[in-house]
């Protein structure tokens, strides 16, 4: 039974953050989805604003749930990763060359997304395990093992990001707990000298993002039209924008995605830098409160899971918001809060409860 005792403890600031997040994320898409469709101009924002509400009673949900339970169940949960991964493979829906989604006849669901969560409950849960054998080399194997099987199945469907984003929590992970910095430099150089390896196994589509990434201008039609007409969005919005509503890439459907991966293009376009500026702060406040909960928590299962959902948020801000306007390869990672899409709300959403439960249960306890 729930105590209510524990209420005293909850985050109200990082609820109150993730849902004005989640706001802005409305007011952006109802623009970016206006013509989109001719029956219901406000479609995607109904079903948007459904996905948030669903998501705030799975917070519910997860905070009724003391989260040590969440260690016991954890290797439950990878296995689960694993089969939902493999399904995709044979199940998925193909949308541009990658099968990613698996069609639940209610709503399309992504796997990959829920994978995330997963990798930082698992790889926390490890850590502890080993807590006594992290400074030793060859013991911090089984971090990688675990890690391994789940970035080859998101590799194959294909999608490049998500793995990206194993590979980022990981090493964020790792340092937090302590794993000395010359161990990771060594998987990072493994990394590096395996890269033409990997090269060699993107297909057409992932090696012109990566080139186009280097230079913009060498497929402005093809490849490089979405980064060009991104980059024209952002670069017209200016200081103050054009207005909500007023954006023409967006309006004259130039900028494709608009509404998923380049949102954030839709947002300068309309808001300007200001806009922009002022979505990063709340970014910054959000990471900062899970962060802040972490160093609060009872046990380093705890902060550990902090640390993922902080460093997960974190990366794919930094890549979504970094190939609108050039500095990063296009990846296809979605704008926390912001993109359009059910899974990565309920993910996000998820996440934020997780860690508003360890928030909640700060009293000291033993394993």
């Amino acid at each position: 039974m729930f105590d209510r005792r524990l209420l005293k403890n909850f985050d109200y600031v990082l609820l109150i953050i993730t849902l004005a997040l989640c706001f802005y994320g409305l007011v952006v898409l109802s623009s970016a989805t206006q013509g989109l469709s001719s029956s219901d101009p406000l479609l995607y924002v109904r079903k948007q604003a459904t996905w948030i509400g669903v998501g705030l009673a799975v917070i519910l949900l997860v905070i009724s749930v003391d989260y040590i339970n969440i260690y016991r169940w954890s290797w439950y949960f990878y296995v689960l990763k694993l089969i939902s991964l493999g399904l995709v493979l044979f199940f998925g829906r193909d949308t541009g060359g990658a099968s990613r989604w698996i069609d639940l006849k209610i709503f399309d669901f992504q796997p990959s997304e829920l994978a995330k969560l997963i990798v930082i409950i698992t790889l926390a849960r490890l850590l502890v395990d080993c807590e006594e054998r992290r400074e030793r080399f060859f013991s911090t194997w089984p971090f990688f093992l675990l890690l391994l099987p789940p970035t080859l199945l998101i590799f194959m469907q294909p999608d490049l990001g998500t793995a990206l984003v194993f590979l980022v929590i990981f090493f964020g992970m790792l340092y937090m707990a302590g794993v000395p910095v010359r161990y990771m430099a060594v998987y990072t150089t493994a990394g590096l000298a395996a890269f033409p390896l990997l090269w060699s196994q993107l297909i057409h589509y992932q090696k012109m993002r990566l080139l186009v990434f280097l230079n913009p201008e060498v497929d402005p039609l093809g490849y490089g039209y979405q980064l060009m007409q991104s980059m024209i969005a952002i670069g017209s919005g200016g200081i103050r924008g054009k207005g909500l509503y007023a954006g023409t890439q967006a309006r004259l459907q130039f900028l494709p995605e608009q509404h998923t991966d380049f949102i954030f293009s839709v947002l300068g376009e309309e808001l300007g830098l200001l806009g922009g500026a002022l979505l990063l702060v709340l970014y910054f406040c959000l990471i900062y409160r899970i962060l802040k909960i972490g160093s609060y928590s009872k046990d380093s299962f705890g902060a550990l899971i902090c640390t993922g959902v902080a460093t997960m948020i974190t990366f794919q801000v930094l890549v979504n918001v970094g190939m609108t306007i050039s500095v990063m390869p296009v990846t296809g990672l979605p704008l926390p809060f912001m993109s359009y899409g059910g899974s990565s709300m309920l993910v996000n959403m998820l996440s934020i409860g997780v860690v508003l439960n360890v928030g909640m249960r700060r009293h000291k306890i033993q394993f």
